[in-house]
């Protein structure tokens, strides 16, 4: 399942580095962060399951990370 999120991430570097480890997760096909835009496009299995999972992953690179729904 494809789904585009808007996010709040503080830099491009940052953005980066969530977008990379949101891909290793078992789970996600494929994870397109936008810093310009604020936005996350996640292909992902049982994403409704799985995204405090992409969310605590994110954090742990960038604490301020947020995923608007």
């Amino acid at each position: 399942m494809v789904k585009t999120y808007r996010i709040e991430v503080d830099c491009a570097n940052c953005a980066f580095k969530c977008q990379e480890a949101i891909k290793k997760l078992d789970f996600v096909n494929s994870c397109e962060i936008n810093f310009m835009t604020q936005k996350m496009m996640l292909d992902a299995e049982d994403l409704d399951k799985n995204l405090k999972t992409v969310l605590k992953t994110a954090r742990k690179i960038e604490p301020d990370f947020e995923i608007e729904d």
